[in-house]
């Protein structure tokens, strides 16, 4: 008698502390071999205060040195000021902070406003302006500070560094390796800066509808949080702390009875 009430004891915090599939898995509505298309296209576009490098390169060097910062002596500007963000030594590519009014200070052609537009255009804009200077100039643009933070109940919480341009929610937690068991995957918030305007959008992870969200593709400085759930043992949307209590009772009196029975 006494190992069957505690058989049961043992069964009821097992069951208890397992959490309902429907809490915990991803992309639940998908059906095998379905083919998602996405609506999404996001281009992340320069802003304010972000670091850009960027790198002139052609068959002449000698042509292109003057427009790569600190790469040559016909440069006066140090590296640092007017601008620039570094780019002393050659094969280093010279790097360029946004200002507050999206301009940064290029080499020779002087002051050139690239708040607001993509990489391409970016690029696209500078090697025509060097046309006039270099023949078949080529151009490499790069954003250097794409970072974003992931919160709350995630394994490795912390800031990210992403090399290329483009990261998706899926990756982003991939990072940080994947939610905690205690995070909910119904309700997860990505808080977007843009202009000094906060906006907060909220997605679930366990829809394959997180495909076609408009924050599916994270941008430079998000933050990802995941909230945690109301209890640890929770299987539903039941009270916790009710459903602590008739554990606790019923543990009470069951390790009760069998000391009586002893």
């Amino acid at each position: 008698m006494r190992c069957k009430f505690l058989l049961l004891i043992v069964v009821l915090t097992s069951v208890i502390s397992c959490k309902a599939p429907s809490d915990v898995v991803y992309f639940q509505n998908s059906s095998n071999l379905e083919k998602i298309t996405s609506k999404n296209s996001f281009t992340p576009v320069f802003k304010v205060d972000d670091i850009v490098s960027i790198f002139i390169s052609a068959g002449d060097m000698d042509a292109a040195r003057p427009f790569n910062l600190g790469q040559g002596a016909s440069i006066s500007t140090a590296p640092g000021e007017g601008g620039g963000a570094g780019g002393g030594a050659t094969g280093v590519e010279p790097t360029y902070l946004i200002d507050e009014n999206g301009n940064i200070d290029f080499p020779v052609l002087g002051k050139l406003k690239i708040e607001g537009l993509t990489r391409i255009e970016v690029k696209d804009m500078i090697k025509e302006k060097l046309k006039i200077y270099i023949n078949d100039p080529i151009v490499s643009v790069r954003l250097q500070n794409f970072k974003i933070t992931v919160l709350g109940e995630v394994i490795r919480p912390g800031s990210y560094n992403i090399p290329n341009e483009r990261v998706t929610i899926i990756e982003a937690l991939g990072m940080a390796g994947d939610m905690t068991i205690k995070g909910k995957r119904e309700n997860v918030m990505v808080i977007r800066e843009n202009e000094g305007v906060n906006t907060y959008h909220r997605v679930d992870l366990t829809s394959k509808s997180i495909f076609d969200s408009p924050v599916y593709y994270l941008a430079q400085n998000d933050v990802l949080y995941i909230e945690p759930n109301n209890s640890k043992i929770r299987t539903s949307k039941t009270n916790s702390n009710a459903l602590g209590i008739i554990i606790s009772v019923v543990g009470i009196v069951l390790s009760t009875v069998t000391l009586i029975i002893r």
